[in-house]
Protein backbone atom coordinates (compact mmCIF):
# COMPACT_ATOMS: atom_id res chain seq x y z
CA UNK A 1 0.00 0.00 0.00
CA UNK A 2 1.34 3.25 -0.61
CA UNK A 3 0.20 7.42 0.72
CA UNK A 4 -1.51 8.83 -2.44
CA UNK A 5 -1.44 13.25 -1.78
CA UNK A 6 -3.52 14.77 -4.87
CA UNK A 7 -6.11 17.35 -4.80
CA UNK A 8 -9.74 17.55 -5.88
CA UNK A 9 -10.40 20.63 -7.79
CA UNK A 10 -14.41 21.31 -7.47
CA UNK A 11 -16.01 22.83 -10.55
CA UNK A 12 -17.86 25.64 -8.34
CA UNK A 13 -17.73 27.05 -4.99
CA UNK A 14 -19.48 25.48 -2.57
CA UNK A 15 -23.35 26.94 -2.19
CA UNK A 16 -24.19 27.34 1.48
CA UNK A 17 -26.74 24.10 0.98
CA UNK A 18 -23.65 22.24 0.33
CA UNK A 19 -21.21 23.50 2.79
CA UNK A 20 -23.87 22.68 5.61
CA UNK A 21 -24.46 19.15 4.23
CA UNK A 22 -20.90 18.68 4.33
CA UNK A 23 -20.78 19.50 7.97
CA UNK A 24 -22.95 16.54 8.85
CA UNK A 25 -21.18 13.80 6.12
CA UNK A 26 -18.63 12.03 9.06
CA UNK A 27 -16.91 10.57 5.77
CA UNK A 28 -15.42 14.08 4.93
CA UNK A 29 -14.11 14.39 9.00
CA UNK A 30 -11.92 11.13 9.48
CA UNK A 31 -8.78 13.07 8.20
CA UNK A 32 -8.05 11.56 4.48
CA UNK A 33 -9.63 14.38 2.79
CA UNK A 34 -10.40 18.14 3.82
CA UNK A 35 -11.66 21.13 2.32
CA UNK A 36 -9.51 24.37 0.99
CA UNK A 37 -11.68 27.54 0.60
CA UNK A 38 -10.01 30.49 -0.71
CA UNK A 39 -12.29 33.60 -1.62
CA UNK A 40 -13.04 34.14 -5.09
CA UNK A 41 -11.38 30.75 -6.20
CA UNK A 42 -13.40 27.62 -6.80
CA UNK A 43 -13.00 25.17 -3.53
CA UNK A 44 -11.10 22.05 -3.65
CA UNK A 45 -10.22 18.90 -1.50
CA UNK A 46 -7.28 17.98 -0.62
CA UNK A 47 -6.62 14.06 0.03
CA UNK A 48 -4.19 11.57 1.59
CA UNK A 49 -5.68 7.69 0.82
CA UNK A 50 -3.72 4.96 1.34
CA UNK A 51 -4.25 2.51 -1.83
CA UNK A 52 -2.34 0.16 -4.51
CA UNK A 53 -2.54 2.14 -6.66
CA UNK A 54 -2.73 6.17 -7.37
CA UNK A 55 -6.63 5.26 -9.90
CA UNK A 56 -7.95 3.13 -6.42
CA UNK A 57 -6.93 6.26 -4.35
CA UNK A 58 -8.86 8.94 -6.09
CA UNK A 59 -11.74 6.36 -6.80
CA UNK A 60 -11.91 5.70 -3.11
CA UNK A 61 -11.84 9.34 -2.44
CA UNK A 62 -14.66 10.30 -5.66
CA UNK A 63 -17.02 7.68 -3.51
CA UNK A 64 -16.97 10.25 -0.64
CA UNK A 65 -18.96 12.48 -3.33
CA UNK A 66 -21.77 10.05 -3.75
CA UNK A 67 -23.26 11.39 -0.40
CA UNK A 68 -22.84 15.03 -1.62
CA UNK A 69 -25.22 16.04 -4.47
CA UNK A 70 -24.23 18.62 -6.91
CA UNK A 71 -20.81 19.23 -5.91
CA UNK A 72 -18.70 18.01 -9.32
CA UNK A 73 -15.28 17.43 -9.44
CA UNK A 74 -13.49 19.16 -12.40
CA UNK A 75 -10.05 17.80 -12.00
CA UNK A 76 -7.56 15.92 -10.13
CA UNK A 77 -3.99 17.33 -9.53
CA UNK A 78 -0.92 15.49 -7.90
CA UNK A 79 0.49 16.97 -5.36
CA UNK A 80 4.81 18.01 -5.28
CA UNK A 81 4.67 15.50 -2.36
CA UNK A 82 3.59 12.70 -4.45
CA UNK A 83 5.89 12.57 -7.48
CA UNK A 84 8.85 12.12 -4.32
CA UNK A 85 7.25 9.49 -2.34
CA UNK A 86 6.44 7.21 -4.67
CA UNK A 87 9.31 7.58 -6.45
CA UNK A 88 7.59 9.23 -10.22
CA UNK A 89 9.79 11.55 -10.91
CA UNK A 90 11.43 11.09 -13.62
CA UNK A 91 13.45 13.17 -16.27
CA UNK A 92 10.49 14.31 -18.12
CA UNK A 93 8.12 14.82 -15.29
CA UNK A 94 10.14 17.51 -12.86
CA UNK A 95 8.35 18.31 -8.98
CA UNK A 96 6.60 21.53 -8.92
CA UNK A 97 8.19 23.84 -5.76
CA UNK A 98 6.02 23.37 -2.42
CA UNK A 99 3.78 26.31 -2.48
CA UNK A 100 4.82 29.31 -0.68
CA UNK A 101 3.92 29.74 2.81
CA UNK A 102 0.65 32.13 3.19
Amino acid sequence: MCKWYFTLHLQEPLTPTQADTLDGLDRFNDGRIGLVEVPGVSAKFTCVFEAESLAGAIAEALDFFEDFPGVLIRSVELDWIELAENGMSTPSVVPAPPPLPA
